[in-house]
């Protein structure tokens, strides 16, 4: 059995031997540490691997200790910014009445910018939120004084208490329970090793999570603004295409008076997602309703268990399964990729889907020889798909689907039309390559079959349907 511990440890020597010394006594194995003092001077990850009552006994252990966070604290950091006379001395006074309030000091920063003034900024470790009050009130007698939001800050200044703060924000800014800080902290604090040991900035790992929370929360509610077009493939089939700026593009085909989906976008916008479907859609409640997956990335499943009938590969169907049981799913089997998938999960509040939904109606080919292999056929209305399952490029059971005779293809994440996405689209996705290093699994192999899709489409004017972005209008001579 494994487990992880977040640790608060004292910042003194030998504060991890004495850590070490409590696993090792009861016979625990250490497979995994971080700390890093530049970013939280206390905090250290320890993932530990014994039987259950082993790592019982460890948890009294190491909470007689009091290297377990297991209290609340209210604490924080207040970054303020003083203007001061540029002349010899003028920060004493304020050094003086920082020290009178017994306030700690974890980051100073003031450059002289050719005027009469300087400006510090200061942040202060305060673990009484009323204390800031009262020391406001009396700096300003001496200087002007700015508040400078923490949330907002382009940097990381808390080296104490880093992690709580920082994994509270996250929590608080998608609207979760306090229930979810743990298992965000832990995700967090692995995203930040695995990139730092790809030679990044642990400073940019966390300013793009909160970036990337940022845009999920602000696209939520009244914010949730999705592109919605259509296009008329015939008298009697109509394509609708409903982009959120966060996550995958919800397809609607609307053919002879019935309707099937493709992909469902993220689980955090379920009610403004059924909303806009409802507009295209009024009797989506009592219809039979169809999706199709073009794979099982978080982004395109959110809202799987919205719909009776969920259709996908054999290998799709594999991992959502997987997922079910609480195993690992593809991209967690990364470890390049499983931070980010975790921190996703959570802040977009994925549950796996009941797979007692899934149907598999394509040939399963334990093989795959060619970066695209036809599977089966696939009807619907007056459309007639070829589908063709992708060898795993960008994921493993992504799936392609083209029509010949009316020139359209859907093509998931394998082929997006970059060029086609909105402004908040397109700074959605700059993300998630900066904290997976790469959304493909094997970026060479998704080049090789997004350049075999466009070998397949034969001559004629096409309509692609990319998972991202609007259709694309391709023309093959």
């Amino acid at each position: 059995m494994k487990k992880t511990y977040v640790t608060s440890m004292p910042d003194h020597i030998g504060a991890f031997l004495k850590a070490s010394k409590c696993f090792s006594a009861l016979g625990i194995n250490i497979t995994r540490v971080s700390y890093n003092k530049a970013v939280d001077s206390h905090t250290l990850f320890i993932d530990a691997e014994g039987t259950p009552e082993q790592l019982k006994t460890a948890d009294a252990e190491l909470l007689k200790i009091g290297y377990l966070q297991n209290e609340k604290r209210e604490s924080g950091i207040v970054l303020i910014e003083f203007c001061l006379r540029d002349e010899p001395g003028s920060v004493t006074s304020i050094l003086e009445l920082i020290n009178s309030f017994s306030f700690n000091i974890s980051y100073i920063s003031s450059q002289e910018n050719g005027s009469d003034y300087q400006f510090f900024k200061m942040g202060l470790y305060v673990e009484n939120p009323d204390d800031v009050t009262r020391f406001i009130s009396e700096a300003e007698k001496l200087c002007r004084v700015r508040i400078i939001d923490y949330n907002s800050s382009e940097k990381v200044y808390d080296n104490s208490i880093f992690y709580n703060s920082y994994v509270s924000a996250l929590y608080k800014m998608m609207g979760l329970s306090e229930s979810v800080r743990e298992q965000l902290t832990v995700h967090v604090n692995l995203a930040m090793q695995t990139l730092d040991e790809q030679g990044l900035s642990p400073y940019r790992t966390f300013d793009s999570i909160s970036r990337f929370a940022e845009l999920l929360s602000k696209s939520k509610g009244e914010s949730y603004q999705p592109r919605v077009s259509h296009r008329d493939i015939t008298e009697n089939t109509k394509i609708y295409t409903i982009e959120p700026q966060c996550g995958s593009n919800i397809i609607i085909i609307e053919s002879l008076g019935e309707y099937l989906f493709i992909d469902s976008g993220y689980a955090c916008y379920k009610d403004e997602a059924l909303s806009e479907i409802k507009k295209i859609v009024p009797d989506f409640d009592k219809i039979s309703k169809k999706v199709i997956l073009t794979h099982a990335d978080l982004d395109h499943c959110g809202l799987a268990n919205c719909f009776d009938e969920v259709i996908t590969s054999h290998r799709s169907a594999l991992c959502l399964s997987n997922e079910e049981k609480g195993e690992n799913g593809y991209r967690e089997e990364n470890p390049l990729h499983r931070p980010y998938i975790n921190i996703c999960k959570i802040l977009t509040s994925y549950s796996p889907m009941d797979t007692s939904r899934l149907v598999t109606p394509w040939d399963y080919k334990e093989e795959l020889k060619y970066p695209l292999t036809q599977i089966g056929f696939y009807d619907f209305g007056e459309l007639h798909f070829e589908v063709y399952e992708g060898k795993g490029g960008h994921l493993p059971g992504e799936i392609i689907l083209i029509d010949y005779r009316h020139r359209i293809a859907f093509t998931g994440d394998v082929y997006v039309n970059i060029h086609g996405m909105t402004a908040p689209q397109a700074e959605y996705n700059k993300y998630a390559p900066i904290l997976m290093t790469g959304v493909d699994t094997e970026p060479k192999l998704c080049k090789a079959e997004r350049e075999e899709i466009m070998m397949r489409l034969g001559a004629g004017e096409w309509l692609i349907f990319g998972a991202h972005g609007c259709a694309k209008e391709y023309k093959v001579n």
